[in-house]
This record gives C-alpha cells, sequence and structure tokens, in this order.
C-alpha cells in the first residue's frame, strides 16, 4: 500500500510508537515558544505528538493531516481535546490565522512535484499573519540517508502498547533524479508482514531557499542540525526558518 504507515491503523499504530519525543521536537517547541501562546499550525501533524506538546505549552495549535487513521490516533490521546484537528490538506488551513506554521518529520518532501510545492508555500504563507514564521525540515541530500536504507542500519524494533515486538527495516527501491523511492517493511509475530511504499524529493539546500525566498518568504536561518548546526556538519538536515513577508 502506497504510505501504508499513515493510512494503515496497524502500521500507524508502529509509526507512533516509534515515534518518541527528540531533539527534532524541541527545536520546533523551541522555536514556537519565542512567541508567547502563539497561534501554530501543525501541517501533516499526523499522531499529533508535537501538535499536543505544543498544546501542553500553552500554545494554540491546529492541526492538518490528509490521512484519517493518524488522526484517530492523535485524537485519542490525552490532551486531544486542546488542539484543533483537520482532515485535509493545507487548502484548508484558514487565512491569516497563524503566528507560526511548521512542517515536521520531513513533510515537505512528500510534495514531489515543483508545482505541488510551490502551492503549498503559497498556502502556508496566506495562513499565516504578516511576520509570521514558517519552519520545516528535509534531508540534506548530501547526507544520501537513502544509501543506509539498504543495508542492515534500518533494522529496527518496536514494542507496541500491548506489549508485541515489531521488527522494521527499511530499502531504497529506485532513484529518479529529485526522487528517492522506498519501503519500509515489517514483520509481526508469528510472521504477519507488511509493506509500505512511498517515495521523497530531495532538493539541495540552496534549491529549498530559493524556492522559500520565491514564494513570498524572507529566509531568517537555515540548519543542518537541531544543535543549529550548519548545513553539511549537523545531523544530516535542512532545517529552515522564514517569515513571512520582505524584512
Amino acid at each position: 500500500m502506497r504510505d501504508a504507515e499513515y493510512n494503515d491503523p496497524r502500521l500507524v499504530e508502529v509509526y507512533d510508537a516509534e515515534g518518541a519525543w527528540g531533539r527534532d521536537d524541541d527545536y520546533f517547541l523551541a522555536l514556537v515558544n519565542k512567541t508567547p501562546r502563539a497561534r501554530v499550525l501543525d501541517l501533516g501533524c499526523g499522531t499529533g505528538r508535537l501538535a499536543l506538546g505544543l498544546a501542553a505549552a500553552g500554545h494554540i495549535v491546529t492541526g492538518i493531516d490528509p490521512s484519517s487513521a493518524a488522526l484517530a490516533a492523535a485524537k485519542a490521546k490525552a490532551g486531544a481535546a486542546s488542539v484543533t484537528w483537520i482532515h485535509g490538506t493545507v487548502q484548508l488551513a484558514p487565512s491569516a490565522a497563524f503566528d507560526v506554521a511548521i512542517m515536521t518529520g520531513h513533510v515537505a518532501q512528500f510534495l514531489l512535484a515543483e508545482n505541488d510545492w510551490g502551492q503549498a508555500l503559497e498556502a502556508l504563507r496566506r495562513s499565516l499573519v504578516p511576520g509570521g514564521r514558517l519552519a520545516f525540515n528535509a534531508y540534506d541530500p548530501d547526507a544520501r540517508i537513502w544509501e543506509r536504507w539498504s543495508s542492515n542500519d534500518s533494522r529496527r524494533q518496536v514494542v507496541l502498547g500491548d506489549g508485541t515486538t515489531v521488527e522494521i527495516w527499511t530499502e531504497a527501491t529506485q532513484r529518479t533524479g529529485d526522487i528517492v523511492s522506498f519501503s519500509h517493511h515489517y514483520r509481526f509475530p508469528p510472521g504477519e508482514t507488511r509493506r509500505s511504499d512511498s517515495s521523497l524529493r530531495f532538493w539541495s539546500a540552496a534549491r529549498i531557499r530559493q524556492s522559500v525566498i520565491d514564494a513570498g518568504f524572507t529566509i531568517e536561518r537555515v540548519d543542518g542540525g537541531w544543535g543549529g548546526e550548519p548545513v553539511g556538519a549537523g545531523d544530516g538536515e535542512v532545517i529552515v526558518v522564514a517569515r513571512m513577508g520582505r524584512l
């Protein structure tokens, strides 16, 4: 199934169990905390880990995601009533309603076509108030993370809430230009297997920066790691923080 980890309820459970709070969440929380009681759009909120963390920190949070299964998992969590959940895409975001818009977990890379990415940036710009911030992350293509998806480096085990241990591994299947396709494999006891096929767009840091500028934003910073390291010297990321409008 295409993107089954977000659409198959059983695999959504695995995805949620694997997704513990991490340094990336700390980074985005610290960024949002610069605006007290910020109105935040979490685009591609998934099962709600960061959205709920932001709400617990006192922010007013709206989470948007195209996956009904992921949103169902988010809504079942403690504190879910404090977040506004919207099933759909960024086109459903209200205009001039947010101080900060974030896309975490490499959500930006799922928009494979340049036109789709441009339309998403335009919609995000519309959703922000003047001077509002946009922040997102993507893998740095120079880190060539897909090469690790074809080795034992990707193998891991995840324990579900009922004690079930699931073995997971990822396999890169094709690279065509900027697009890398891959499959996540899951083995449940006593031997049931499932698969999720997907693709990500890998743009250079320079190309990502220019696309954001072309959409009407001003770049504040571009980091390569969750500690603020430069691109190429951090965690293999391209983390963009920008403001709506020209400063």
